[in-house]
C-alpha cells in the first residue's frame, strides 16, 4: 500500500500506457509553468487538468514528469487536448492552483480559440481545486470530474489532520513530532522527503504496535484507517500540517474547546490530547475559494470505497450536504469503485467515468450513482 501511494502521490495513475501525444505547448504564465497536450485525432476538445498534493521541493514537477504523459491516456484517446499547470507553488496551493488553472484556460482560449467543448478534471488535491472551478468559473465549462477528490471545506479537511495528531500525540507520546513543533516558527522549515516515507512509516509502526497494538488498531479505525496506514498517513500529515503552518504564518486550527469522541477511552484521549489555540485567522489561508456546493454544471465524481488519505465520509459526503443544501443535487452523482488506496482507478474506470459524463453533458440524462467496476 505505502508503494502504490508514492506512485499516486507524484501524478496520481502512473499504470497507464503512453498516451498519443502528436505535440506539446510548454511554457510559463505568471511564475506558473504549464503544459498543452494534442492528441494525433485533436478535433477543438479540451481537459482542464488539476494535479494532485506535491511536496514542498518534490521533483521533478508536473511538467517535467514523464509519466503525466502517461496518466492523460483516458483523455488523450477520446481526441481531448489536456492543459495543466504546475502552478507557482507546491504544498497546499487551492486558491492559488485555481487562479492559475484559470489563467492557463484564459491562454488556451485566446491562443487556440473556443474548444467545442471543456471538462475540468482533477486527482485528489486537484480534485477539490475542480470543484472550485466549477463553483465560481463553472460558465466556462461542460462538466467535471473530481477524482478521489478533497472535496469538503479545506478548513475542515485539514483540521482532520490537526485532530489525528492532537489525540494520537495524547495517547502515543514520545513516537510522532508534537503540533507545538509542527507549528513553531522559529524552527526552520524542512518538508521531509518523499522517499523517507517508507522507512520512516515502518518505524512508526514499530513504536506504536510495542506501545500498544489494539490500541493503535483502535485509533486506525477511529480515522477510517488500516492499521498499516496510520503510519504513513502520520508522515503525511506531518508535511501538510508543517506546510500550512508555513502558509498561514501560524496555526489556524483551535482545539481548546474540543470534545473528541469514538475512541475506546474518551475520557483519557480528552485528557492527554494536545491541545494548541489558534493564532491566525483561519481565512487567511482557507477563505478565497472556500467550498459552497454551489454547482450549476453535471458533475460526477468518483471515489474508491476506501482512500487513506480522503476516506468517503471527507471525500462524498461532506460535499453531498452542501450541494443540496444549494438545491444543486441535479448537478451532482457519484460513483464508486472497489479500489483499495488514493486515487487507485485503472485507466478503464478512469475512461468510462468520464464517457459517462459527457453522456450525461450531451443527453440530458442524469448518470446513475452507484458502482463502477
Amino acid at each position: 500500500m505505502l508503494k502504490s501511494l508514492l506512485l499516486s502521490l507524484c501524478i496520481t495513475g502512473s499504470a497507464f500506457a503512453q498516451g498519443p501525444v502528436a505535440r506539446i505547448d510548454s511554457g510559463n504564465i505568471n511564475g506558473a509553468r504549464y503544459r498543452i497536450l494534442f492528441p494525433e485525432n485533436w478535433r477543438g476538445k479540451l481537459v482542464m487538468y488539476a494535479h494532485g498534493y506535491e511536496f514542498m521541493g518534490a521533483k521533478p514537477r508536473q511538467s517535467q514528469n514523464p509519466q503525466f504523459l502517461n496518466s492523460m491516456k483516458p483523455f488523450l484517446e477520446r481526441g481531448f487536448a489536456v492543459a495543466a499547470s504546475d502552478y507557482r507553488d507546491q504544498g497546499f496551493v487551492l486558491p492559488q492552483a485555481v487562479d492559475d488553472t484559470e489563467a492557463l484556460r484564459q491562454y488556451f482560449f485566446k491562443k487556440y480559440g473556443k474548444p467545442d467543448s471543456t471538462f475540468m478534471v482533477g486527482h485528489s488535491m486537484g480534485g477539490g481545486i475542480t470543484l472550485a472551478i466549477l463553483e465560481n468559473y463553472g460558465g466556462n465549462y461542460l462538466g467535471g470530474l473530481p477524482l478521489c477528490p478533497f472535496s469538503s471545506r479545506p478548513y475542515l479537511q485539514c483540521r482532520k489532520e490537526f485532530d489525528m495528531y492532537a489525540t494520537f500525540n495524547g495517547l502515543f507520546p514520545g513516537i510522532a513530532t508534537p503540533l507545538s513543533e509542527i507549528f513553531d516558527l522559529s524552527k526552520p522549515y524542512q518538508a521531509q522527503p518523499m522517499q523517507s516515507m517508507v522507512p520512516k512509516a515502518m518505524a512508526i509502526r514499530k513504536a506504536i504496535v510495542a506501545k500498544d497494538s489494539a490500541l493503535a488498531m483502535a485509533f486506525a479505525r477511529r480515522f477510517d484507517l488500516q492499521l498499516d496506514d496510520l503510519p504513513m498517513s502520520l508522515f503525511f500529515n506531518e508535511n501538510v500540517l508543517r506546510d500550512i503552518a508555513q502558509k498561514a504564518k501560524g496555526n489556524p486550527f483551535d482545539n481548546m474547546n474540543t470534545v473528541y469522541s469514538g475512541f475506546p477511552n474518551d475520557l483519557e484521549v480528552n485528557r492527554k490530547a494536545e491541545r494548541l489555540a489558534a493564532t491566525v485567522d483561519p481565512a487567511v489561508l482557507f477563505g478565497k475559494y472556500d467550498r459552497t456546493g454551489n454547482i450549476n454544471k453535471p458533475v460526477v465524481l468518483m471515489h474508491t470505497l476506501y482512500d487513506q488519505l480522503i476516506p468517503p465520509a471527507y471525500g462524498v459526503t461532506n460535499f453531498e450536504n452542501m450541494v443540496h443544501q444549494q438545491g444543486k443535487g441535479q448537478f451532482f452523482t457519484v460513483r464508486y469503485t472497489n479500489g483499495r488506496g488514493h486515487c487507485n482507478f485503472t485507466p478503464q474506470q478512469t475512461g468510462k467515468a468520464f464517457d459517462e459524463l459527457r453522456s450525461w453533458v450531451k443527453t440530458g440524462v442524469k448518470v446513475k450513482a452507484g458502482f463502477i467496476d
